[in-house]
């Protein structure tokens, strides 16, 4: 699994656990292992940028997901290669580590656990999960729990 990072908030983060997680529920939900996903951590200013550009939003945001093979991805084992035969490009992560501090403050856990959080729930976004409908997000918010859960439990042992 190829998954790139590049940390341009301006905040220590650790990013190995962000990668960490990101393979994890990448391999659980079964991709391609030859599949392609870039995560980027920006500042404030321009997430906000960005949730103004593509989701029309006021302010900043702490995740949002960008995919690029919507046609080849599957939510499960199998083949997830584009048409080509080429393993699929998932798309991109971003993440705002100042808005997941300040989540993480609002939860009771720490900012590192809200990343981890939101890294998942950006990997499910790629892979076609959503949550605008109370039964989506039922499904999209339950499979979240199970896989931090589980890598969780590997990091523990």
């Amino acid at each position: 699994m190829s998954i790139e990072i590049a940390n341009e908030s301006g905040v220590t983060v650790d990013t190995d656990a962000v990668l960490a997680v990101a393979r994890h529920a990448l391999d659980e939900m079964g991709v391609n292992p030859l599949a392609e996903l870039s995560v980027l951590l920006v500042d404030i200013d321009y997430m906000t940028e960005l949730n103004h550009r593509w989701m029309g939003g006021d302010g900043p945001t702490d995740v949002l997901a960008f995919p690029m093979d919507e046609g080849s991805v599957d939510h499960g084992p199998g083949e997830n290669t584009g048409p080509s035969g080429e393993p699929a490009l998932l798309g991109d992560i971003v993440l705002c580590p100042e808005v997941a501090a300040k989540q993480a403050a609002t939860a009771g856990h720490s900012a590192a656990d809200e990343l981890h959080l939101l890294t998942v729930h950006g990997v499910l976004h790629l892979l076609g999960y959503d949550h605008a409908e109370p039964e989506e997000e039922r499904e999209m918010f339950g499979l979240q729990a199970r896989l931090l859960a589980s890598w969780r439990s590997t990091r523990a042992t």
